[in-house]
């Protein structure tokens, strides 16, 4: 049987991160380094990038061919779109998205952000913060990520000059204090000859903390999602009507926030209906708790109506239950945003329909300026808006929980994705 502490290592061992930055800062080389340094290449990959290597007169072995999966990324040497790479050491397994640097691809970086529980973000030590450093991080505390790494590469190019250093960080901090952002570490490296990246560098002296690698495998996100307020999402009820299983009624899901035992009394929402947890599955058999982010069926003592879009809690904290909300836009499509625009929301598991009643405030994302006035919101734009929907939602602001505080608006004619939200 999987104990409590086998559990809760499962649920922690994974570490979901993105890297940002702007044009050639280094972020696939970076990735690629990662890969190749912690052994995560196969041999084919290794000998296609040795020879792609080769045919473009390069002396040191490009891995940034290992994430620029897309040829028209790897005909003009940048990222366009996002590309997810796994790999793991002996301490913790990886997800990383490597997502692009050009402003016109802002939409992919919230994309590829809205699970990450860090993000690491590069400085070219010659260019030092700019525009780009400011966009990124911006979008990183409005999506809430709790863990920000600020990778100084390229240090081998200023002779990895501490003053340079130095002055990168306090630039860097200074623009930061505007921000919400509770962690913020910075690491000086060389991507390209791998310093400070996998292993400490002798090249580095002055810098007293670990190496890139060690950050990702020791930093501490078990208190990184909500586990005061119970939410359970519920995404199907399944119904076996096998002879084995003849009375079976269980609820699927992915816990959103809180911890759920058995015994536990629970509200249906937003039936107000009540029962209690009588058993909770996960893929090895029975648990004795379930929290964020574990996948688990739930069956309950009564017979009560619940379907998909429903979300079963406990009484004395329920989600704000509304169908008038304000959130933050970031706007995806090439077709403008209008205010009155019809558009489908999907929230958790539930999908409705609802109209943009107002644009309040555009974020001029280089100056953290809101923009007021008669607005419409364009690709890559972030705003603040008012919206309402057909039917009530169950949600949270998104400071206080990412999975019940967001959703994406999706055009009802064509099923594309238009925009992403943070409920306020």
């Amino acid at each position: 049987m999987t104990t409590h502490t086998d559990q809760h290592y499962l649920a922690m061992d994974l570490l979901r991160f993105t890297t940002a930055g702007s044009v050639d800062d280094g972020k696939s080389t970076l990735i690629g380094r990662l890969l190749y340094d912690s052994k995560a290449i196969f041999e084919d990959q290794l000998e296609a990038i040795e020879r792609a290597t080769e045919q473009r007169g390069e002396d040191v072995l490009n891995l940034s061919l290992l994430t620029d999966g897309l040829r028209a990324e790897r005909e003009q040497g940048i990222t366009i779109d996002v590309a997810y790479r796994y790999f793991a050491t002996p301490r913790r397994k990886f997800i990383v998205a490597d997502t692009p640097g050009h402003i016109q691809y802002t939409r992919n970086m919230v994309t590829g952000a809205s699970t990450a529980n860090l993000a690491i973000i590069l400085v070219d030590a010659r260019k030092g913060v700019i525009e780009q450093t400011c966009r990124h991080s911006f979008i990183a505390s409005l999506l809430r990520i709790p863990h920000l790494v600020v990778a100084i590469n390229k240090m081998d190019l200023v002779d990895w000059s501490e003053a340079r250093y130095q002055e990168i960080v306090a630039q860097f901090s200074e623009f930061a204090s505007r921000l919400e952002i509770p962690d913020i570490k910075f690491i000086p490296i060389s991507a390209l000859h791998g310093d400070n990246v996998v292993e400490k560098s002798a090249k580095s002296p002055w810098y007293q903390g670990g190496a890139l690698l060690y950050t990702l495998e020791t930093v501490y996100i078990g208190s990184d999602h909500n586990h005061i307020d119970a939410r359970f999402p519920v995404q199907t009820v399944i119904r076996p009507n096998s002879d084995a299983h003849h009375d079976f009624r269980g609820f699927a899901g992915r816990v959103a926030g809180g911890v759920f035992k058995p015994g536990d009394e629970i509200v249906a929402q937003p039936s107000g209906l009540t029962s209690r947890i009588t058993a909770l599955h996960g893929p090895d058999g029975e648990l004795r708790e379930a929290f964020a982010p574990m996948s688990v069926v739930m069956t309950l003592a009564d017979e009560i109506d619940i379907s998909r879009g429903d979300m079963i809690t406990k009484a004395n904290n329920p989600p704000h239950v509304t169908q008038d909300m304000d959130a933050m836009l970031c706007w995806f499509s090439e077709k403008k945003l209008q205010p009155g625009g019809k558009y489908l929301i999907r929230h958790t598991t539930r999908e409705a329909k609802c109209v943009l009643k107002a644009v309040r405030y555009k974020v001029n994302i280089n100056t953290l300026h809101k923009v007021e006035g008669d607005l419409d919101l364009g690709m890559n734009d972030i705003g603040r808006v008012q919206l309402r929907t057909a039917v009530p939602l169950l949600c949270d602001s998104y400071q206080r929980n990412r999975a019940t505080g967001s959703f994406i608006l999706v055009d009802e004619f064509t099923n594309a994705t238009v925009a992403a939200g943070m409920i306020i």
